[in-house]
């Protein structure tokens, strides 16, 4: 397959200013290719197959635009594959098809047909949900995208230029396989940083407000406008289902709640004692008491930041038998590291000294910059600073320095139609540890 030889030769732009709203480059595009030769190209100076192609490994652009599908050359001019190209993003260049086939409609619909095979025929998760994740990013081979459905609706976040400008052609693939009537389309919070550029969100005519999805027979209402991400976790879908089984007859904690899903679980399925979430944000915890209500189960919802929650409880005396922690992403990039990782250390800390002794402390960490053997380790050393449970040591200022036995049961991650891929071991994000405290 020839390559293009007749363009100038050009660096990425690495000065371009950023651009927010409205501008031609945000338009939607089709997913077919006239030919190879139509193609710009970019060459990079080592051999790789790793989807994300960062701007100071390319050597040289051929007139490629923003968010153009390019020919990706290595040393002699060796064909490498095809992917995403934006000269304003460090990912410059998302490689979606490696090898030498061109890239036509018919070979994204193979990855999104490939993708919902995988949750329909493998996982059967039709049987148990009418919400999952349809396509995760790379480990789908479609690195800048992830697409969730709930019910009726396809909606998607996108991380890259590229993918952004072939939502709509991706979505209406996606719902001819699965379906599907409404979409929805927003882009990472980082968006604008990262890729330089601030798109709109898009949405189907006729898109619903909110939808009532199911998981393991307990209904959840999904709203569109505003919420983190593409509007409910799915990924922690598993772990929902494995709390409950700790939770008969006891008293459990649901520290950042959001809308409410281990907290109405841990009532519905786990048939707990009584149940509390607490959340910061009043929008979620709305619709967290209207989960609650829509499966008949009584939950108290605190809208409290954690760390004045906790230490209001500790100041009380009060324990729990089962207690969940799972904050948002505290670590977004590496100058975050070290402050996110004190924070998880406190949290962890203060949440270890609610739980009664021989009860049970489920701890996720989302950020996936937060390895998991350092996560393991910090949870190690907040059990050696939580202190005994006891009359004595309720007080913030006691037992700062007493250890608290602990002993971790399980370790899991997110649901499995969150995979990893093999090849890019870093897009592993959500832990979850499982620990009994003495």
């Amino acid at each position: 397959m020839g390559r293009k030889t007749n363009q100038a030769k050009t660096r990425p732009d690495r000065e371009a200013p950023r651009q927010r709203g409205a501008s031609p480059v945000l338009g939607q595009r089709e997913l077919a290719v006239d030919s190879a030769a139509s193609l710009p190209s970019v060459t990079v100076r080592t051999a790789t197959f790793h989807p994300l192609l960062y701007r100071k490994r390319i050597d040289r652009c051929d007139a490629a635009r923003p968010g153009d599908l390019v020919s990706v050359y290595g040393p002699g001019d060796a064909l490498l594959g095809y992917g995403l190209y934006n000269p304003r993003s460090e990912m410059a260049v998302r490689l979606l098809f490696p090898g030498g086939d061109l890239p036509g409609e018919a070979q994204w619909r193979q990855k999104l047909s490939a993708a919902v095979s995988l949750r329909r025929d493998l996982l059967n998760l039709d049987e148990t949900t009418d919400a999952c994740r349809l396509v995760h990013a790379e480990a789908d081979g479609l690195s800048g995208l992830v697409v969730d459905r709930y019910g009726d609706v396809l909606s998607a976040e996108a991380f890259s230029l590229g993918m952004y400008q072939r939502a709509d052609a991706i979505l209406a693939q996606l719902a001819s396989l699965c379906g599907t009537r409404h979409t929805a389309v927003r882009t990472s919070p980082q968006f604008l940083s990262q890729e330089g550029y601030d798109p709109p969100p898009l949405a189907s005519p006729e898109l619903p407000e909110q939808v009532t999805i199911h998981e393991y027979g307990t209904r959840f209402r999904v709203r569109f406008a505003g919420g983190h991400k593409t509007g409910f976790f799915c990924d922690q879908r598993e772990n929902r289902r494995r709390l409950a089984d700790f939770c008969a007859g006891r008293s459990v904690l649901d520290l950042c709640c959001y809308t409410g899903g281990f907290a109405v679980q841990a009532k519905r399925l786990g048939k707990a004692a009584e149940v509390t979430g607490v959340d910061l944000d009043d929008e979620p915890l709305r619709l967290a008491r209207e989960n609650a209500n829509l499966n008949q189960v009584r939950v108290r919802f605190v809208q409290s930041d954690v760390f004045l929650y906790m230490r209001e409880m500790l100041q009380l005396g009060r324990h729990y038998d089962v207690v969940v922690l799972d904050p948002p992403k505290l670590v977004r990039n590496r100058v975050e590291l070290e402050e996110g990782t004190r924070k998880h250390f406190d949290l962890n800390r203060l949440a270890m000294r609610l739980v009664r002794p021989g009860g049970l402390l489920l701890s996720c960490c989302c950020s996936g910059l937060l390895q998991e053997a350092d996560f393991v380790r910090l949870l190690c050393s907040a059990s050696y600073q939580a202190g005994p449970v006891t009359e004595e040591a309720t007080a913030e200022r006691s037992a700062r320095h007493a250890s608290r036995p602990m002993q971790i049961l399980a370790r899991t991650g997110a649901a499995a139609d969150h995979p990893v891929a093999a090849g890019v071991p870093e897009s592993e994000y959500l832990k979850a540890v499982w620990m009994r405290l003495g």
